[in-house]
């Protein structure tokens, strides 16, 4: 671990990255920003939106979630691992895919009018609703399942014995473990859908499907209207820590006991049970890798019609993935404590692009902002990658620190001495997950850039945008391949070097 100094000089360095810009957000809001009616109904949405995506992710969870974890079948652990892959997915490679599939000449629309039915939009709140279901239907399903895999074995077993019928065996047994988790997972999808961005700007369709994050890159990129886009930031950002706090309210403790850690039984189920499992995992499935697997086909035919500029975007993608990369494990290890994780989590407490509207602030009176739009990118996905990072290294380093920490200093090992003999061959495999997640995520991200960036400076993300909204959809679905192909690429490498040779 770290000496004491370097943890406060880094945990300060971060504390005053994010508070410095919103300290410029705060100044700059001024007397003379009001909410209009534009605002009021980006606000409006906003919350309808984070509503009702979380709680279609949550309700369409629990079937799932029971399906899987009653089910024994050949494949089922490919399945739950598959459940893990939209966290990693870029965004915009997942809206191209939905298109292929709901767009107005995706296979839904060509199904339907095929049957003589009017062809069904995928822009609006529908549009915005199917995506945001898409990216957390897994990660609530992963909640769930969790929950229900740690339901006591005993307890399923007293149900046995007592002869309890299905109705009753899921009121007493399910039902509580349902209603602990059930007000967290809702809570914590709400938090990500409130700072939707990316979605709603190729989904949203108009005006009337504005989230406020929406609304400050339009009130910042289009207006110059600074006043505006720095009182949405702080609206934002209240939103965003209350929902925050209030999932950590709903987090709540199972108290009806703990098991012996047994593998619970499977209960013998009519065939008709099994079947429906069955369909609802088949369905799910379906829902997730369909749009993914259009997508690569249509893109796959046009790879080699890309252009220079789309290449040369890819390699300022992977550039600044792997540089936000080093700087997100940089101040990670010296972290690795719980109140560095604490600090870090003031980066997904406020949504990039207030970040980066602080930023812009900061800066515009001694250097034009556009030509640090990189820089700025890069320093904000590594924040936004901390708190990740940190949940995968933090229990590792605390456990090597223990360990190891008296013979380190009976050996009289220095700083360096003990990162390089101690820590990194124990530290290799988190340290290699950590690096590809947030490779990865940052490799697929429309935020800042999307503020700061133009044609000489875009990423893959901001290029792949550019695309859609000149509507050379062909030349996108193969641009979207090149970032789907690099952010698994990415994770994958640094996810084998760190399991190459990493001690068990």
């Amino acid at each position: 671990m770290a000496p004491r100094v370097v943890q406060i000089i880094t945990g300060a360095a971060l504390a005053a990255f994010v508070i410095a810009p919103l300290m410029a957000v705060w100044l700059n809001a001024g007397s003379s920003a009001r909410f209009g009616p534009a605002e009021w109904a980006a606000l409006r949405f906003t919350l309808m939106q984070a509503a009702l995506s979380a709680a279609l992710s949550v309700l369409l969870a629990i079937p799932l979630a029971r399906a899987l974890a009653r089910s024994r079948f050949w494949g089922r652990d490919v399945t739950i691992m598959l459940l893990g892959a939209p966290f990693i997915l870029p965004v915009l490679v997942a809206v191209l895919g939905l298109i292929a599939v709901f767009g107005q000449n995706g296979l839904l629309n060509d199904g339907l009018h095929a049957l003589g039915f009017e062809p069904l939009s995928i822009y609006g709140l529908q549009g915005v609703l199917l995506a945001h279901v898409f990216f957390n239907l897994p990660l609530a399903t992963r909640m769930i399942l969790l929950g229900w895999m740690s339901l006591p074995a005993e307890r399923i077993r007293l149900g046995q014995s007592l002869g309890l019928g299905a109705m009753a065996r899921f009121y007493l047994i399910e039902w509580p473990m349902i209603r602990r988790i059930l007000p967290s997972a809702f809570a914590v999808i709400f938090v990500i859908c409130l700072s939707s961005f990316a979605v709603a700007l190729t989904l949203g369709g108009g005006p009337k499907a504005t989230t406020i994050e929406l609304a400050i890159y339009q009130a910042f990129r289009f207006e110059f209207d600074f006043a505006t886009a720095a009182l949405l930031g702080l609206v934002q950002l209240v939103l965003s820590v209350t929902a925050a706090a209030l999932a950590l309210w709903l987090a709540g403790h199972d108290r009806l006991g703990i098991g012996l850690d047994r593998p619970a039984p499977l209960a013998l189920r009519p065939l008709l049970q099994r079947l429906l499992d069955m369909v609802v995992i088949g369905c799910a499935m379906v829902f997730l890798v369909l749009p993914l697997a259009l997508l690569c086909i249509k893109g796959a035919g046009g790879l080699a019609d890309l252009g220079t500029p789309v290449w040369f975007a890819a390699l300022r993608s992977i550039a600044l993935a792997l540089g936000s990369t080093a700087l997100c494990l940089c101040f990670a290890l010296p972290l690795a404590t719980r109140w560095g994780e604490v600090i870090a989590t003031l980066g997904i407490a406020v949504s990039p692009l207030v970040l980066g509207t602080g930023l812009f602030l900061i800066v515009r009176p001694y250097v034009n902002p556009f030509d640090v739009a990189l820089g700025v990118t890069l320093c904000v996905n590594a924040l936004m990658s901390l708190p990740f990072a940190l949940r995968i290294l933090r229990p590792e380093v605390q456990a090597v620190e223990q360990n190891f920490s008296r013979l380190s200093s009976a050996l009289g090992l220095g700083l360096w001495g003990r990162f390089r003999w101690v820590m990194l061959p124990r530290l290799r495999r988190p340290l290699g997950f950590a690096a590809g997640l947030t490779a990865a995520l940052s490799m697929g991200d429309l935020g800042v850039i999307a503020l700061f960036g133009d044609a000489e400076r875009a990423t893959l993300p901001l290029k792949l945008y550019q695309l859609m909204g000149s509507y050379r959809m062909e030349q996108a679905a193969a641009a979207a391949v090149v970032l789907l192909l690099l952010s698994l690429s990415l994770f994958w490498l640094f996810d084998r070097m760190g399991r190459y040779g990493a001690q068990d």
